[in-house]
This record gives structure tokens, C-alpha cells and sequence, in this order.
């Protein structure tokens, strides 16, 4: 074959899924002016700005004396989120694969994409400023992600993509949100930072929930085999990521993101789909409902063998200076 001839091209299963997507330019549109109407517009040099007639040096310093307080399993959840908040770029191509162009969907794509790229941006300049991180290696850590690249098999249906931002917007809040409250013991200012990031994920996260639910009242039978191929486990956007897996344990070790709270966004999302209530499917469709239906049984099998089979352990990470320190 020639080499120039690799362009993907849509078969029938696709080409009628983004119908059914262009059907929903009404619907977009209202949750866009829903999601703005909700939204208290925030910067990075806001968030981290000093009090207005003090000291910016005086700041930056007591900043970085409280910072010192932050537990290892904190900075290493900062680290692995601030990377994956700035692997955007990855979603952004994903994302305008269907959604972007000359089209109305446009619009909400470029608009999740500005908000986005703020939290990538204020976590860096957090971990600039604190000091809690090695910077010259996070940004090469950054370097070796965006390099790797990230193609997940659900990149080619329309509607796995729904399903995947559905529950990977969930998890990040999740995640954003059990972080800020670890750290803020000690610096009330990421507390305050991750607290603004978890709200705007929520927001993000009750976008696609919706628009997938809309998707399954227009094709359920489809929509549900998508589903069913997506929920039973997600590769989070930094499996490429250089030692992403050992970050992760200590982020699961820590109590801030592991399987038992992805149990419960799987649990949360086939209540808002009503999925176990859909009816006048086909084979196919019913079969699919099946296998979402029984997810969280098999989830809550692998979060119990993973618990029982967990023993203590000694970590170290080149982003956060190479300090070991040991988890159960």
C-alpha cells in the first residue's frame, strides 16, 4: 500500500453515528449556554496572585514554607495530574475528529479546550512558584507524554468517545478533588487551585453525561455497545506516561483515585442513563445492557483482589527529588 494512503475513513456504523450526532445541535447548544451561565471564569494569575498591595517576594516565600509541609503521596498526585491535564493536546485532536470544523459542535469543543488548557497552566505555575517538584523534570516528564502519544481504540466511535469523556472528566474531579484536600492541610492555596479545577471538570462531566444520554434516546442499541465496550475499565490519558503506573498506586494507596471510586462513576452513570430501564432493544443491545449491568460485580472482584494482594511498599520519583518514602 502506499504510504500516503492511510487516511481513516468512516464506515457505515460511523458515518450514521455522526448523523445522529449532527441531530443533536439543539441540545448542544443549550447545554453550552447551561454550562456558561454556570461558570465563574478563573486564570491562573489570579488564582495564584498575592493580596493586592503586599509583597509578591514575601508571598512566593511563605508560599514555598508552607509548601514543604506537602506529604510525598500529595506531590506525586500533583505531578501525575498536572501532566495530565497538559496532554490536551491529545484530547483536543480526539475530540475535533467529530466535533470540530465548520461545524455547531465547534463551538463547545474550542470552548472545553480554552477552559482546559487553564488547568494544565495553573498547576505548573503552582509547582514553578512552590518548589514541591522538580520542574526541570516534570517539563521533560511532559516532553516524553506528549511525545508518546495518545491513541486509545475508541478514537474511531463517536459515541465511545461520550462515554470515555463521560467517565474520565468524573475521575479527574475525583481525583483533583481528594488531591486538594490532602495537600490544603498543609498549603490552603492548592487547596483553593484544586478546588477550582474539580468544579470546572464537574461542569465538564455533566456536559458529556448529557449529550450521551440524549445519544442513547435517539440509537440505544448502538449506543449501548459502545458503552459496553468502554465501561468495564479506561486507560486514563497519562498511560503513557513515563512511570505512570507507579504514580498511580501511590495516588490509589493514598485514598485519592482508585478502583473502588471508578466503581462508583460506573455505578453513577448507568443510574443517569437508566440504563438497567431501557427496553425494545435488539440482541445486540440487550446484550450489551447485560454486560453493563453485571460491570460493577467484576469491578468490585478486581478492587478486592488488588486490596488483598497489596503490601507495603518504598517509592521514589525523579520529579519529586528522588525522596523515598514508604506506603502500605
Amino acid at each position: 500500500m502506499d504510504s500516503f494512503q492511510i487516511m481513516y475513513i468512516p464506515d457505515f456504523e460511523t458515518i450514521a453515528k455522526v448523523e445522529v450526532l449532527a441531530d443533536l445541535e439543539q441540545d448542544v447548544a443549550d447545554l453550552t449556554v447551561a454550562h456558561e451561565a454556570k461558570r465563574i471564569l478563573w486564570f491562573p494569575s489570579e488564582l495564584l496572585a498575592p493580596e493586592p498591595d503586599t509583597d509578591p517576594d514575601a508571598f512566593v516565600k511563605q508560599l514555598r514554607e508552607r509548601a514543604k509541609g506537602i506529604s510525598m503521596p500529595a506531590r506525586v498526585a500533583l505531578a501525575l495530574n498536572t501532566l495530565t491535564e497538559e496532554g490536551l493536546p491529545h484530547f483536543h485532536r480526539l475530540l475535533a475528529t467529530y466535533l470540530g470544523g465548520d461545524t455547531f459542535w465547534a463551538k463547545w469543543t474550542n470552548l472545553w479546550t480554552a477552559e482546559e488548557d487553564r488547568h494544565g497552566a495553573v498547576l505548573h505555575d503552582y509547582a514553578h512558584d512552590s518548589k514541591i517538584l522538580d520542574n526541570p523534570v516534570l517539563e521533560r516528564m511532559q516532553f516524553e507524554y506528549l511525545k508518546a502519544g495518545f491513541e486509545p481504540t475508541w478514537d474511531k466511535d463517536p459515541y465511545r468517545v461520550f462515554v470515555y469523556t463521560s467517565l474520565q472528566e468524573r475521575a479527574t474531579q475525583v481525583s483533583h478533588a481528594n488531591t486538594g484536600k490532602l495537600a490544603g492541610q498543609y498549603e490552603p492555596l492548592i487547596g483553593t487551585v484544586l478546588q477550582n479545577v474539580a468544579k470546572e471538570e464537574a461542569r465538564h462531566y455533566v456536559f458529556y453525561r448529557e449529550i450521551f444520554l440524549r445519544v442513547l434516546a435517539r440509537d440505544p442499541n448502538r449506543a449501548l455497545e459502545s458503552a459496553a465496550l468502554i465501561m468495564p475499565s479506561i486507560d486514563m490519558p497519562g498511560i503513557s506516561m513515563p512511570h505512570f503506573r507507579e504514580m498511580a498506586d501511590v495516588i490509589r494507596r493514598a485514598g485519592i483515585y482508585g478502583p473502588r471510586d471508578y466503581i462508583r462513576i460506573v455505578e453513577d452513570l448507568i443510574k443517569f442513563w437508566s440504563i438497567d430501564k431501557l427496553e425494545g432493544l435488539n440482541e445486540a443491545g440487550r446484550k450489551a445492557q447485560e454486560k453493563i449491568m453485571a460491570i460493577t460485580e467484576r469491578l468490585e472482584r478486581v478492587a478486592n483482589m488488588m486490596e488483598t494482594r497489596s503490601r507495603a511498599k518504598t517509592f521514589s520519583f525523579n520529579v519529586a527529588f528522588a525522596r523515598e518514602f514508604a506506603m502500605e
